[in-house]
């Protein structure tokens, strides 16, 4: 017995913007196989937006196609196979890398890591292996990053879900699995900021406002916020900003030492990294094409004492660090509907992709 389900498929990455126009993304009606052991049935309540997902439709992160694209999302439990750990009415979060929990860099606290996740990722599986979607041709559409956020319903592991209280609204919960997790992530973990820190934020998305918010919740005195976009850096200065720029120049003046990059453009980190005090630490979220080579003066490492780190899903745990965070948003201290600027449907989601490529969007959340 399968669930039919409407999904938004990637049929043909790279096509011309707009996508309004080019339509790179199809809404079909998709059969959706049951839950297998460690599987969970969802019905998706809100998915958002992200630039991992723009990366995939223009071409630049090369994915195996087709694809139901999307992969941050929280919804409600419908099912559950064998061993999975959840109950039918059971709200959760979905973190884009599921972590099996037994090998090398899960035992060791680092499932952002997690080597058979990695891998499932890649080949657009599931992490119990193959694929859960079938097309009205018999074709199978492939799995984004374990979630397919952008369908009605969704089979994934159960070890991409994290349980949260029924009364968090989807269209905010959502955004607990990627913006909030990856941006707050970053500052708090990978970044460790602390009160009193001098803090740069580069790239004003929904993970870059994230950034910000937790930069802030954590006690940093100054707070610059970078990008182009003037209705960002005004949206950073009611949200805590001390200082906004359109490029890193006043990172040094202000003794910036702890940098925040989200924008996955090469020549914008090396830029940070000559800017950032010395003895600063730099973190990078932002996702650059496969082939984008970095160049520093090696020099710098030393005699300035700086470092220069990767973070990915923000350092975190899911299963951790998601109900912290939602307390932190409970508590007040980090308003993360304020990323919200856009609700649209399943059917918007083209026209949705044109506003994330220009620049006038934040978080969009598909409310379902």
């Amino acid at each position: 017995m399968s669930t039919r389900t409407r999904a938004a498929v990637l049929v043909e990455s790279g096509r011309p913007a707009p996508y309004a126009r080019s339509r790179p993304l199809e809404v079909r009606s998709l059969a959706l196989d049951d839950p297998g052991p460690g599987e969970l049935l969802v019905r998706v309540g809100a998915a958002g937006l992200c630039h991992s997902d723009l990366s995939v439709v223009d071409g630049s992160r090369p994915r195996p196609l087709p694809m139901a694209l999307g992969h941050e999302a929280a919804g409600e439990v419908v099912a559950a196979g064998e061993g999975a750990e959840f109950a039918p009415g059971d709200h959760v979060v979905l973190a884009f890398v599921p972590a099996c929990g037994h090998c090398p860099r899960c035992a060791s606290g680092r499932p952002a890591l997690c080597g058979p996740g990695a891998e499932a990722n890649r080949d657009g599986t599931l992490l119990g292996g193959g694929t859960r979607f079938t097309g009205a041709g018999g074709d199978r559409p492939r799995h984004h990053l374990g979630v397919s956020a952008f369908s009605e319903y969704i089979v994934v592991s159960s070890r991409s879900a994290v349980r949260v209280e029924k009364d968090l609204p989807f269209e905010v919960a959502a955004l607990f699995g990627c913006a909030v997790l990856t941006g707050a992530g970053a500052a708090l973990h990978a970044a460790a900021v602390a009160p009193g820190d001098a803090v740069a934020v580069l790239g004003l998305g929904g993970v870059g406002l994230a950034a910000l918010l937790a930069a802030k919740a954590a006690g940093a005195a100054t707070l610059v916020a970078v990008d182009l976009v003037d209705a960002k850096l005004a949206l950073a200065r009611e949200l805590g900003a001390t200082h906004t720029a359109r490029d890193t120049g006043p990172l040094r003046e202000l003794g910036v030492e702890k940098v925040i990059d989200t924008t996955g453009v090469v020549p914008v980190l090396e830029q940070a990294y000559l800017a950032a005090a010395p003895g600063a630490t730099i973190v990078t979220v932002g996702l650059p094409a496969p082939d984008r080579r970095l160049t520093l003066p090696a020099l710098s490492l030393v005699a300035e004492e700086k470092t220069l780190r990767g973070s990915y899903l923000g350092s975190c745990v899911p299963r951790r660090d998601i109900p912290r965070f939602i307390a932190m948003y409970r508590s007040g201290v980090l308003p993360v509907e304020a990323l919200l600027s856009h609700r649209i449907t399943l059917d918007e989601v083209n026209e949705a992709f044109d506003r994330l490529r220009t620049a006038e969007a934040v978080r969009q959340v598909i409310v379902f």
